[in-house]
């Protein structure tokens, strides 16, 4: 009898020390999340701000090593001459390139001996709907550019460019002839948008039907205000999430499932930080994105009109190194490959890796996939 309660009591305890831990995780979750959030840790510079737009500089790493996803990483204390500028897409906030200490690609490339600029594009408003891709290629984007080149006294430079971002380095390489982007890493740009799946049958028929209207009446979506196209912040978190509405929900079952495990608990917060803080789209971006890529898909073709200005691709002719997702829905492999039938890039190169839109920037696998071979090749041609 003395051993039955004995066990009796200790299961009752570890019963009691399991919701103890279930409840203290569940209750830090949802009312003290941002204390768990690990992203945004790496320290870094402002150069410049206008407002809205900022730049960052991300000095050297004070330690020895870092450990990338239980890889240990030398922290090189050797710079690379050409210094590497990553170009975000708009909607997103910077704390996917930084999203945990462990995964961040800031940390990793400043590891990797190379001088580390971003590109913050800020939360635009209404009273910024009249940007468009012309405000952002021929104007923004320039102006940060010279910024980098004024600190850092280099002429060349590496663009990374992820989704818009991606596409953001190419038009402005096209439109502006710039002999001086030395290198350029595209991930998960949109080339041939009716290529791209579902999404692409989907754009497909958004054609078609914008084609009998445009035909019948004359209408263009680009006679409307692009104040009607501003999308606000949680309109595109939605958006994002509903490109994969299955991964959405499981997240959040396998959360509940795991509410005991407090470094998954830790990861989820740090990933919803992300996905629940996107930001707006200014309407004229808006109106250019749905016409020109969606609709038309012009860059299948090899060109964009950009404003008044037209850019073709065969005008970028930098070291490229293109990625696409193997599970991406919103930009396929087929629909980023494209892009290798129009540059003029002597050296090119296409690889596909796994992981969804998301994934290939910053997802778990990213370090082992991507990471490292574009770190190697980028180093090859920074010097």
């Amino acid at each position: 009898m003395p051993d039955l309660i004995k066990a009796a009591t200790e299961k009752a305890a570890g019963l009691a020390r399991q919701t103890t831990l279930y409840a203290g995780n569940a209750f830090d979750r949802v009312f003290r999340a941002a204390s768990l959030v690990q992203a945004g840790q790496t320290p870094f510079e402002t150069l410049h701000t206008d407002g809205l737009v900022s730049l960052r500089y991300y000095p050297p790493l004070q330690e020895d090593f870092i450990e990338l996803d239980g890889i240990t990483i030398p922290v090189e204390r050797h710079s690379h001459k050409t210094p590497v500028v990553i170009v975000p897409p708009l909607a997103v906030n910077m704390l996917i390139y930084d999203l945990f200490p462990q995964r961040s690609l800031v940390r990793f490339l400043r590891a990797k001996g190379f001088e580390v600029y971003l590109i913050d594009w800020g939360t635009p408003t209404r009273a910024h709907s009249h940007y468009n891709l012309h405000t952002y290629v021929a104007e923004l984007l320039p102006a940060s550019l010279n910024r980098v080149r004024e600190h850092s006294g280099q002429q060349e430079l590496s663009l990374h460019g992820w989704s818009m971002g991606g596409m953001f380095t190419l038009f402005y390489s096209a439109l502006s002839k710039d002999q001086h982007v030395r290198n350029a890493i595209v991930l998960g740009a949109p080339i041939d948008s009716h290529a791209s799946g579902i999404l692409g049958l989907l754009n497909q028929r958004l054609a078609d039907v914008a084609d009998s209207i445009r035909k019948r009446t004359g209408f263009r979506i680009h006679d409307l205000r692009p104040h009607w196209f501003h999308s606000p912040g949680w309109a595109n978190t939605i958006g994002f999430k509903l490109t994969n509405p299955v991964g959405s929900i499981m997240g959040y079952w396998e959360l509940i499932i795991r509410l005991g495990d407090r470094e998954f608990v830790t990861s989820h917060a740090t990933t919803s930080a992300f996905l629940d803080r996107m930001v707006a789209y200014p309407g004229g971006v808006v109106q250019d994105t749905v016409v020109r890529i969606w609709i038309d898909n012009q860059l299948s073709r090899g060109t964009v009109q950009i404003g008044d200005d037209e850019a073709q691709l065969a005008n970028v002719n930098a070291n490229l190194f293109a990625v696409a997702g193997s599970e991406d829905t919103m930009v396929t492999p087929a629909a980023a490959k494209r892009l290798m039938d129009h540059v003029s890039s002597p050296d090119k190169t296409f690889r596909v890796t796994r992981g969804g839109h998301m994934g290939i920037l910053a997802g778990s696998k990213a370090p082992r996939e991507s990471w490292l071979e574009i770190a190697e090749w980028l180093a090859q041609r920074s010097d």
